[in-house]
């Protein structure tokens, strides 16, 4: 083709290509590497040194015009394949977007959360301890050695490695925190965490979630513990529940008592879940035994000290009204959306 080449006809052709792959054709035909411009270019060490400087500028006029004519047809095709893939889509950009769900905390998460406020701002301090816990902490420590009977109320789940368990109550933190204070007063702490014990009816569940609390100082009285728990009650429950302490006994509290409160459900006038009475247990508490504080590593003689532990649960039945605690740890979301927007009692 020598001079006669017209590149402007290459160029035009190149512009009119109907599909990338047509353009494609046409890069390899003159700029590829056996293209009809590569091999002149490859051909100029053959000439003498003035054709090869007249004849190298034409070419490389001639690959640049083509390259150029390339590039642009290329991107006018892009162009028109991605408005043609819109327009086959359909998409209509003034319609709104899909609005994602929105999440919500569990109902025993905000529970939580609403009980450690209360406390928290009572003087309290978080206070945690390991689920999987020694038979020392869990029992001995707290005044239940191996053949002491309130071993077996507590039906605990054991694992393969002898002398543990997992945790029957959060009380095994109050001896952790007693000895990381090392004689220092006043001990304060509360210590929420998830407990298991073999029950299950409208009322228990095998894993449940508790919140121990602890005060440790001189003059500690039964008085204190039961106008702390009457303001804390008050606090998350509302100052118009019935509340009533009852004498009961517990290895590592005495004297030790049980408080009560009006039923969520039949509001006192009895039902199924309150066995007819009237009233649901939420605590246990009482004054520390002597033998705990010394096993927590202070004398009882110069000290004294309270102790509680509430189920989460019977808050939650509180103030969500419900009649079987079950029903929260079966993950059905139909059920759990009736919590989304506060769905019980002065809860947020």
């Amino acid at each position: 083709m020598g001079e006669a080449f017209d590149y402007q006809a290459v160029v035009e052709s190149v512009a009119a290509a109907p599909t990338r792959t047509a353009l494609q054709e046409l890069r390899n035909q003159w700029v590829g590497k056996k293209g009809w411009i590569t091999e002149q270019m490859k051909g100029l060490s053959r000439l003498s040194p003035e054709e090869r400087r007249e004849r190298g500028a034409l070419l490389n006029q001639w690959r640049e015009a083509v390259l150029e004519a390339l590039t642009n047809r290329e991107e006018a095709l892009l162009d028109a394949e991605e408005r043609a893939t819109l327009a086959a889509e359909g998409l209509d950009l003034t319609l709104p977007g899909r609005r994602p769900q929105a999440g919500l905390l569990h109902p025993m998460t905000r529970v939580r959360r609403r009980v450690e406020d209360v406390l928290l701002r009572l003087g309290f301090s978080l206070a945690y301890g390991p689920q999987v816990e020694t038979e020392w902490y869990n029992f001995e420590a707290l005044n239940m050695p191996a053949d002491h009977p309130a071993r077996d109320m507590q039906d605990s789940f054991f694992v393969d490695v002898p002398g543990l368990v997992l945790r029957t109550q959060t009380s095994p933190v109050q001896i952790r925190s007693m000895e990381r204070h090392q004689g220092r007063l006043p001990v304060k702490i509360m210590a929420p965490g998830v407990t298991y014990r073999r029950d299950d009816d409208a009322t228990h569940v095998p894993m449940f979630q508790q919140v121990e609390g602890l005060v440790v100082d001189t003059a500690i009285s039964l008085a204190d513990l039961t106008g702390t728990l009457t303001v804390m009650v008050h606090e998350l429950l509302g100052s118009q529940v019935g509340t009533r302490f009852r004498p009961s006994y517990f290895p590592f509290t005495e004297p030790s008592v049980e408080m009560d409160v009006t039923c969520a459900v039949c509001e006192g006038s009895g039902c199924r879940v309150c066995k007819g009475t009237g009233w649901v247990e939420i605590l246990g508490s009482g004054i520390v035994h002597p033998v705990v504080l010394k096993n927590g590593g202070y004398d009882p003689d110069e000290v004294s000290g309270f102790a509680f532990g509430m189920g989460i649960e019977r808050v939650a039945m509180r103030l969500f009204g419900l009649d079987d605690l079950r029903l929260l740890y079966q993950n059905d979301l139909r059920y759990l959306e009736r919590f989304q927007s506060g769905g019980g009692r002065g809860i947020s």
